[in-house]
């Protein structure tokens, strides 16, 4: 009868070590980010000042930007280009509309964007 218990014990004991074990496991792998289509759109093709003539070609521009970070270009480069593509000097429309993309749309991205935005200054003649 000891051997049977002890048998038990044993098994109840390995049993609560690869609970814990799982359960440790699990809350130190975080979940991956999730890209929020839906999000993008109501934060980008509502607001004004894009004038995006659909859904498509919002989410078409914001895949593109992400593209851009992706490829390793840095936020002082798409923020050029964003300028460009809206003829806007107002570095809050532009900022507004990739931080929108990489978060929403392409969030593994999220930390390029934060790394090559460090010490950003815009230019002369650029509305911050």
């Amino acid at each position: 009868m000891t051997g049977s218990r002890s048998h038990r014990t044993l098994k109840a004991s390995a049993s609560f070590a690869c609970a814990a074990f799982f359960g440790a496991l699990t809350v130190a792998v975080s979940p991956c980010a999730r890209a929020d289509v839906v999000a993008y759109l109501v934060n980008v093709h509502v607001r004004p000042g894009y004038n995006f003539p659909n859904a498509d070609a919002a989410l078409s521009y914001g895949y593109g930007i992400c593209d851009k970070f992706v490829a390793g270009r840095g936020f002082p480069d798409v923020m050029g280009d964003v300028r460009a593509d809206f003829n806007t000097s107002d570095d809050f429309q532009a900022s507004y509309l990739i931080s929108q993309a990489v978060n929403e749309l392409c969030p593994a991205q999220i930390w390029q964007l934060r790394n090559t935005a460090a010490h950003y200054q815009s230019p002369p003649g650029v509305t911050p």
